[in-house]
């Protein structure tokens, strides 16, 4: 019995623990102090890093943005003032009196002018920078996805954390920055309004902001409320964003549709999003009823401070611009108080989302080089690979795929890998490939580990198509190519792959090796069928000119022909290479210098085909069941010619 995990202590979002005891508390605000800034330098260097010139400007306007409120303020009292002025006057030289008015309006349409012409420049700033940000994210995101092990794509935390970072790729980090300037020009505006009102009544501004503070607590806690609910529903989202792309799915619509699942999937993707809904819409209106309530108080408050306000300039003789400018200051600084707690409280969830985005990037990956001046393996040379006490489970699981296996392949010696479905034999490919290490045991390469080789020089020595290949939404020609893009391009190799993968048909397509395929991106994009695809992907290991070529289920699309075409020429061109067919069928093992049967994922046998049909055994079974089903097929399709030729007659 495995031993039991000590219990989690309770965490922070942002993984810090909470404290137990009262003298915990300052190192608590320290750490959750420090996590904040620190993300928000991540934040601000992503940002300086995709969109500096954008930066520069939005740091410009969030300067402009904070003194243009004030500046208006004051050309409105000027200007009410001197309206009032002439009120009741006989004027000698009307034009001359009405210069300082006609001058004040001037600068008023010029001051509404510029902040408008600066709100919508800042816009296009704003909106181009989150182009280059959103790119510059997702460039990173696919970049680490490059760099991460095989093995963290079978973990769902793994998913978890790429749904989560590839969310934040959008408009999120330009949103925080931009959320970050306006509260500097917010405070720059609140401070200048707050001068202005502290020679009106000093007290006047603390009364404002202490009736905004229950509101700023209010969306702090519903900020944290809203970012612990879609963190822990992130398997709803990726559920609903499944049964979503199961219905859009060009390769899943036709059986759907068969088997009438159409209903189904649609039933299943609205009963997760009811139980994700739920939980969100009673935080939101929870929260609209609560900040309903604290806006009835703020409201009171502003009305006694306007009548104050009224008060003063009735009985202390003020001029009417004066109860303009103190009034639009109370307006805009309870204005700027609920900009401050909102763009404060949205920084503050942005940075906690921007976390999910950070713990992707920090992702590491474990199949590395071990030395740090990683070993060379000759190419051209004679090669060996070996397992010595192999053992693997998947990451995650208890099960053993792979239980102690050892043997030794070598060049210029044709193995076949044989077994039952889900024997291990795909996995065995995984490990010899490097896609994963084994838990126990070592694959050693020229009598040296694997793991002190650099691991891609060590995955360029093998050409391989896996059953499951890859059909690129790209010309014939690039599908190819893909095979190997580190050399430089040869319609030569090109074409003797088409030959050697038996891919022929290229020659009878529209446009040939430049005919697109699939219709995902262009109009006249050709559909190919499973066999030609299977073809293709021959044709593309071929071209990569390796030192170890391996076919894993390579023939399961073609008809046994075309079967043994493949297994003809794979013969023909692994002459002196380290080659491996993994298969299930079996007509092809009969020519292999050697046969490895694999089963309860162990070597259950290893021999010649002549030398595992003497023993009787795993291998002799298998071929003979397969062997009698051909017969009786053919037995089959013997008798039902001779009945349709009797019944003719």
């Amino acid at each position: 019995m495995p031993p039991l995990m000590p219990p989690r202590r309770p965490t922070w979002s942002d993984g810090i623990e909470k404290p137990k005891r009262l003298r915990d508390v300052p190192r608590f605000v320290y750490l959750r102090i420090k996590g904040f800034f620190s993300r928000l330098g991540t934040i601000a260097s992503i940002v300086w890093r995709s969109a500096p010139i954008c930066l520069c400007f939005m740091l410009f306007f969030c300067l402009a943005e904070g003194f243009l409120p004030v500046i208006g303020a004051y050309i409105s009292r000027d200007l009410l003032n001197a309206i009032a002025g002439m009120l009741g006057k006989e004027l000698a030289a009307p034009m001359d009196a009405l210069r300082p008015i006609l001058f004040l309006l001037i600068l008023q349409m010029l001051h509404s002018f510029f902040s408008k012409a600066i709100g919508r420049v800042n816009s296009v700033v704003i909106a181009l920078a989150g182009e280059k940000v959103s790119n510059h994210i997702r460039i990173m995101i696919i970049e680490k996805a490059k760099e991460v092990d095989i093995s963290s794509f079978d973990r769902p935390e793994f998913y978890e954390k790429l749904e989560n970072a590839n969310r934040e790729a959008g408009m999120r980090p330009v949103g925080i920055i931009q959320a970050i300037l306006r509260v500097a020009s917010t405070v720059i505006s609140a401070v200048s309004f707050i001068a202005v009102l502290f020679a009106l009544s000093p007290f006047a501004p603390l009364v404002v902001i202490v009736a905004a503070i229950p509101s700023a607590i209010l969306s702090y806690y519903y900020r944290q409320r809203n970012f612990h609910y879609i963190r822990r529903h992130s398997k709803e989202r990726r559920e609903m964003s499944y049964y979503s792309g199961l219905m859009v799915n060009k390769d899943q619509v036709k059986e759907i549709k068969l088997l009438g699942l159409g209903d189904t999937f649609v039933a299943k993707y609205k009963t997760v999003f009811g139980k994700y809904f739920a939980g969100l819409r009673h935080l939101i209106v929870k929260e609209g009823v609560s900040q309903i309530l604290v806006s009835l108080l703020s409201t009171l408050v502003h009305g006694a401070l306007f009548a104050y306000v009224a008060y003063h300039v009735v009985y202390h003789s003020a001029q009417i611009g004066d109860y303009s400018l103190y009034s639009g200051a109370l307006t805009s600084i309870g204005g700027y108080v609920t900009t401050l707690v909102t763009s404060t409280a949205a920084i503050y969830e942005g940075t906690l989302f921007i976390d999910n985005m950070i713990a992707f990037m920090k992702e590491e990956p474990h199949v590395v080089c071990t030395l740090q001046e990683p070993a060379q393996a000759e190419r051209g040379a004679v090669h060996t690979i070996e397992f010595q006490n192999v053992s693997f489970a998947y990451p995650g699981s208890d099960r053993t795929v792979l239980k102690d296996l050892s043997f030794k392949l070598s060049s210029g010696e044709r193995t076949v890998l044989v077994g039952l479905n889900g024997a291990g034999k795909t996995t065995l490919v995984k490990l010899l490939t490097r896609l994963y290490d084994p838990t126990e045991g070592v694959i050693l390469l020229d009598g040296r580990d694997v793991r002190e080789y650099d691991v891609e020089e060590y995955h360029r020595m093998f050409g391989i198509i896996f059953q499951d290949f890859g059909k690129y939404a790209e010309t014939v020609e690039e599908n190819i190519r893909y095979g190997d893009v580190h050399t430089e391009k040869s319609d030569a190799r090109i074409d003797k792959a088409i030959e050697d993968g038996d891919a022929t048909f290229v020659e009878t397509l529209p446009g040939g090796k430049q005919t697109p395929l699939t219709r995902m991106f262009y109009e006249d994009g050709l559909e190919l069928s499973g066999g030609m695809w299977q073809k293709l992907s021959l044709a593309r290991a071929f071209y990569r000119e390796a030192e170890f070529l391996i076919l894993d289920e390579p023939t399961a699309a073609l008809d046994p022909l075309a079967e043994e075409e493949v297994f003809r020429r794979f013969y023909k061109l692994s002459e002196g290479k380290l080659a491996l067919f993994v298969s299930h069928r079996l007509s092809g093992a009969t020519l292999a210098d050697r046969i490895l049967v694999v089963g309860e994922g162990r070597v259950l046998e290893n021999g010649t085909h002549l030398e595992l049909m003497e023993r009787k055994g795993h291998y002799y079974r298998l071929f003979s069941t397969q062997a009698i089903r051909y017969a009786e097929g053919m037995d089959g399709v013997r008798g039902f010619s001779e009945t349709v030729e009797s019944e003719t007659v």
